[in-house]
């Protein structure tokens, strides 16, 4: 073959493939999928127990051939929203079955806290039903973009996220990044393990108190019944947290683990936390806990929590300790403050109420030596603490009131003695004397037991 011939055959190639590369541009234009739509929509209907609509689907050539399916709603008040669902398939495993779907592109998917149920409940449909027949489609990965799940009030996302699956279509390894870069996380799958690797950065928890996390890393591994999470670090507030924590849910839900938090600023946490509770300082504790519960939103009220706790150079806000042992008040004492270099105890969390024990608190010229202190689950506040001045002595106060607005009384012994005081030496010292008596002759005559109401 000459030259002018290998020219002219050259010329005719590439003619041809400008012709087939039209081809394919125009070709999605003059082919339409649309009728399919209603048949889709009814067998997707039928499998899922919901209503599915689909706006459009289309056929596309390059780079791949692919098909496109737009405006996918699905359940009564739409729940789960679709924006773009792109399917590649293997070509040559259209001839015969399974037909494989290379990848799956999933663009703008929008889930509501319903939609997680639902999602749930089909899972548990599909494994009780009879076995089916060999797949007919087998998908090997599947991409989210711009995805976002809506619980309520806040909402995770918007977030990327890959999926590859093996023959079986189980999932081998799963990754799911936040856009902004803040969260990511990493899960893969080790036989019948899968081993949970997290990470972020400045994150704000969406569930629950929204928890701002300077760093956070946890490392763990799952399966079909619960999930080990031995390795959990964060940094937070000015302090930091290490422990580990397990979640079985084969029968209801059962919650386990502990942790060991450092130099915790608790203002911020306890806005968060409990909004009627006004404490500051830096927070040390070891705190154990435990839950089993049906479903997860009772989870919150079967929490048992208890640990000692340390909390250095604080303000307690709401009540003034000092205040409310010299003025003897049978109306008692609130609001106030009371600024303290060291407050320590233990508290013990369950049945929704709040116990404090073994109360010592360091303020200036006056101490608490010893107090109990409860919250019960309407936030009212019972107990006593032992006080003392250092120019008085011991003085005993009873606690109540509510979180938001607690008060102090002097108890009654403290009072009888303040008024016979009064009477023998006089205002001022004779009060000061007589209080530190009756107080004194209270503890040693109606000293109560361990966990008893206090004396009126």
């Amino acid at each position: 073959m000459n030259n002018r011939a290998r020219m002219k055959w050259l010329k005719r190639f590439v003619l041809l493939l400008a012709v087939l590369l039209a081809v394919a541009v125009a070709l999605p234009f003059f082919i339409t999928l649309d009728d399919y739509i209603p048949q889709i929509e009814k067998e997707v209907s039928a499998s899922i127990q919901q209503p599915v609509t689909i706006k459009s689907i289309r056929f596309g050539a390059l780079p791949l051939p692919h098909i496109t399916v737009e405006g996918i709603k699905v359940g009564t008040d739409n729940n789960i929203q679709l924006g773009k669902i792109k399917l590649t398939p293997d070509l040559f495993s259209l001839l015969q079955p399974p037909r494989v779907i290379t990848r799956i592109d999933i663009d703008s998917m929008t889930l509501t806290r319903n939609a997680l149920m639902q999602i749930q409940a089909w899972r548990k449909s599909g494994s009780t039903s009879p076995p089916q027949q060999p797949p007919q489609f087998r998908i090997e990965n599947i991409l989210l973009h711009n995805a976002r799940i809506d619980l309520d009030k806040t909402a995770f996302g918007p977030f990327e996220a890959s999926v590859s699956l093996d023959g079986k279509g189980v999932p081998r390894n799963v990754s799911i990044a936040t856009q902004d870069g803040k969260l990511k996380l990493h899960i893969k799958v080790a036989k019948s393990k899968y081993l949970i690797d997290a990470s972020a950065k400045s994150w704000r928890l969406p569930l629950g108190p929204a928890l701002m996390f300077d760093d956070l890393s946890i490392k763990g591994t799952a399966t079909a019944n619960d999930a080990r999470f031995d390795e959990i670090r964060a940094g937070l507030y000015g302090g930091s947290v290490t422990g580990k924590t397990t979640l079985a849910w084969q029968q209801g839900l059962q919650l386990r683990g502990k942790f060991d938090i450092s130099h915790l600023e608790l203002q911020p946490v306890t806005a968060l936390l409990s909004p009627g509770t006004r404490i500051s300082g830096k927070l040390d504790a070891a705190p154990v806990f435990s839950a089993a519960a049906a479903s997860a939103d009772r989870l919150t009220e079967a929490l048992r929590l208890e640990t000692p706790f340390d909390i250095q150079n604080g303000i307690l806000n709401g009540v003034d300790i000092e205040k409310a042992a010299t003025s003897m008040s049978k109306q008692g004492s609130s609001g106030g403050e009371t600024r303290f270099q060291q407050l320590s105890g233990h508290l013990l969390r369950e049945h929704g109420g709040y116990a404090f024990t073994q109360l010592r608190i360091t303020s200036g010229s006056i101490a608490v030596v010893d107090g109990n202190v409860n919250i019960s689950p309407k936030q009212a506040l019972s107990g006593r603490i032992q006080t003392r001045l250092a120019a008085v002595g011991d003085i005993p106060l009873n606690v109540g009131g509510t979180v938001d607005k607690p008060m102090l009384y002097p108890t009654g012994g403290t009072m009888t003695g303040a008024a016979i005081g009064t009477v023998i030496l006089g205002p001022g010292l004779g009060t000061s004397l007589g209080a530190k008596v009756g107080g004194w002759a209270e503890g040693l005559f109606g000293k109560q037991k361990k966990g008893a109401p206090p004396k009126k």
